[in-house]
C-alpha cells in the first residue's frame, strides 16, 4: 500500500494540484487547511509524510511542526515544509523546529514528487546491513534500529540514525557537508549543505543528553568527522 501524504495548505488552489499529483503517483491524501486541524488530522490517520505550510490560519506551520514532533505518533515523521518565505534564516528556522526538508514556492511539482519519494526512502528502517556498530561508549543495533551510550537509550530520527552510521562506519575520517549528503541524502535530490548543519546539531544534542564527551568534531572548512581524541573547533 502507497504511503498516506498529509497536506496542510489553506489555498485551495494549490491543495487541488497537490491532490492531483500525488494521487496521479499513487499516494493516499489527506488534507487540514488550519494548524489546529492539523494536529487532529494527523493524531487520526497517522500519515507517513506531511507537506506544511508555513502561514496557516489558527497556528502557524512553525508551531505545528514543534508540536507533530512532541507527539509519539509523529515525532519521526517526515516533514516539508512548504512556504513563500525564501529567507536563508527562515530555511534554518524550519530545519531547527523539525522539518526535514523545505521547498520555497512557487515550485516545481517534478522536484517536489523527488523530494517526497527520497524522504520517505530515507525514512525506512535500515534493513540492509545487519549487525552492531560500536565506537567509545556509543553501540549501534542495526537490526534493531536502536542507539545507546553508557547503556542510555538515544532517541535519533531516521536522518540523524543514517548520518551516524554513516559517521561510525568510518571513525576518524574528515567528511565535507558534499560527501555527507550524497552518502546520508544520496545524490539524486538537492538537499543545502546548510541542511547537514542543523542535522549535526540534532544529533549531537541526543547523543550529549548527559552532558556526555562530545565525539562528533567540527574540521573549520573542512567537515565532520567521529572522533573522540580532538577537541570541537
Amino acid at each position: 500500500m502507497k504511503p498516506l501524504v498529509m497536506i496542510v495548505e489553506d489555498e485551495i488552489a494549490l491543495v487541488t494540484m497537490l491532490r492531483y499529483n500525488l494521487e496521479k503517483e499513487g499516494y493516499r491524501v489527506v488534507e487540514a487547511t488550519d494548524g489546529e486541524e492539523a494536529l487532529t488530522v494527523a493524531a487520526e490517520n497517522t500519515p507517513q509524510l506531511i507537506l506544511l505550510d508555513w502561514m496557516l490560519p489558527m497556528m502557524s506551520g512553525i508551531e505545528v511542526c514543534r508540536q507533530l514532533r512532541r507527539k509519539p505518533a509523529t515525532k519521526d515523521t517526515p516533514v516539508i515544509m512548504l512556504t513563500a518565505r525564501g529567507e536563508e534564516s527562515d530555511k534554518v528556522r524550519g530545519l531547527n523546529t523539525g522539518a526535514d526538508d523545505y521547498l520555497t514556492k512557487p515550485f516545481s511539482m517534478p522536484e517536489l514528487m523527488a523530494r517526497i519519494s527520497a524522504l520517505l526512502r530515507r525514512s525506512q528502517p535500515v534493513q540492509q546491513s545487519k549487525g552492531v556498530l560500536a565506537y567509545e561508549d556509543i553501540t549501534m543495533d542495526l537490526s534493531a534500529h536502536r542507539v545507546t551510550r553508557g547503556g542510555r537509550y538515544v532517541h535519533l530520527g531516521p536522518t540523524e540514525f543514517r548520518l551516524l552510521q554513516f559517521l561510525m562506519e568510518h571513525p576518524g575520517c574528515v567528511f565535507s557537508r558534499e560527501e555527507l549528503l550524497n552518502a546520508v541524502w544520496g545524490p539524486d535530490i538537492y538537499v543545502e549543505p546548510r541542511t547537514v548543519d542543523v542535522h549535526i546539531r540534532r544529533l549531537r544534542k541526543a547523543l550529549n543528553g548527559e552532558k556526555e564527551q562530545d565525539v562528533i568534531r567540527t574540521v573549520r572548512a573542512a567537515g565532520y568527522a567521529l572522533d573522540a581524541n580532538a577537541v570541537v573547533a
